[in-house]
């Protein structure tokens, strides 16, 4: 991987030293190129006739992200964001009054919302399958709850956004094919960052996001549904894209992933994306990952060296999500300090994300990438040691 080139094709690298991927990555100029001349062809020859000349820019989208994630075209629908394919994938199961839904500790805030949503409305139960001592998803409580029957789903982040850690993904997925339930992973931080193949994984449905370490549009998601659940699971709701319609009062859905989608969509970010997913699948998800896992290390070792920082990321397998706190300074006056010196931290609030009751209110959040580089981290530091043990 040369570093010097890649950092050389993404221009934000010239401005700041970017620590807040796990956020909204920097673009590289494939992608920049690819949005702004679509949007600039939208705007000489109009909206419709820019998507006609551009057709297959945009159905290479789904061959470019089933390639990245080991799935088939046909699989993947195209959406305007990880929440909305979330719930897409989550409104369309069919739950049943008696059902159960087993997540984790460290479920993102929105998810939960939807699950208590729907536990209201259809009589299901929620239930937060314990961790193990290391802070991922224990897969013995896991079996165990499987065992005792009636679970609809299983539902769990495979990198939660506050601390750091890897969830054991293919062995849930082992476990829910033997107890023959239903699998929704939610990818949001691992696709571009570390490798993710839903067939090893064994997840019936997996959303993700374009903005954050797949370095895509703003604006721009993925949903993956497997071939053979896609005609058990009806999508909240439909349009003439997803269904045809059959008059007077029918209508046929779709029998792949196109079902999930709506006709109107970000063309531009869609073409965007789909650049981005061939430039991560050319540069490779393990050397991808490698990178990231060196950066991250070295970051919390040398934090862990500073007087008064805490670094509280958890898990055995850690990722670029770089979580920690320094003694006597709020996170957000140290992130405002940082953006000052053009260094992108962000805050991340683990309360709000997930059944952790023991969380910190609050923490700084550097989430590194593969185009970032020892300077950066540099800067970073040199930030933190100004402002002292107790500013």
């Amino acid at each position: 991987m040369n570093i010097d080139e890649i950092r050389s094709d993404t221009p934000g690298c010239v401005k700041v030293a970017h620590l807040n991927n796990a956020g909204a990555a920097l673009p590289p100029r494939p992608v920049i190129d690819a949005v702004t001349e679509h949007f600039t062809l939208e705007s000489t020859i109009g909206g419709y006739e820019a998507a006609e000349r551009n057709a297959a820019a945009v159905d290479h989208f789904y061959e470019a992200v089933a390639r990245l994630i080991g799935a088939r075209a046909d699989e993947i629908a195209y959406v305007e964001n990880a929440t909305r394919a979330w719930d897409m994938a989550f409104y369309a199961v069919p739950f049943a009054e008696g059902d159960r839904i087993l997540t984790t500790t460290s479920e993102y805030s929105s998810n939960a919302i939807a699950y208590r949503q729907v536990a209201a409305a259809k009589g299901v139960s929620v239930e937060v399958v314990q961790d193990e001592p290391d802070g991922t998803l224990s897969l013995d409580a896991l079996e165990a709850e499987l065992v005792k029957g009636n679970v609809r789903l299983v539902s769990l982040n495979h990198i939660p956004t506050h601390n750091g850690l890897v969830n054991p993904v293919a062995e849930v997925g082992r476990l829910c094919r033997e107890h023959g339930v239903l699998y929704l992973l939610d990818a949001c931080q691992s696709v571009g960052q570390i490798p993710v193949d839903v067939t090893d994984i064994g997840c019936d449905l997996l959303s993700a996001t374009g903005r954050k370490f797949l370095r895509g549009p703003r604006g721009t998601g993925f949903l993956y549904v497997r071939r053979g659940i896609v005609r058990t699971l009806e999508p909240p709701f439909l349009d003439l894209h997803a269904a045809t319609w059959k008059a007077p009062d029918g209508y046929d859905v779709r029998d792949d992933a196109i079902r999930f989608e709506t006709w109107e969509r970000y063309v531009a970010g869609q073409i965007g994306l789909g650049v981005a997913a061939d430039y991560a699948s050319d540069l490779g998800l393990r050397a991808i990952e490698a990178r990231v896992t060196d950066l991250a290390q070295r970051l919390r070792a040398e934090l862990a060296a500073l007087p008064g920082t805490t670094v509280l990321d958890r898990g055995t397998r850690p990722s670029g999500i770089v979580t920690f706190t320094v003694d006597g300074h709020d996170p957000s006056a140290i992130t405002q300090a940082a953006r000052v010196r053009d260094v992108n931290i962000n805050v991340t609030h683990p309360l709000d994300h997930g059944y952790d009751t023991h969380a910190l209110p609050s923490a700084v959040r550097a989430s590194v990438h593969y185009y970032n580089n020892d300077e950066d981290l540099d800067r970073l530091l040199s930030v933190l040691k100004q402002l002292g043990p107790h500013g």
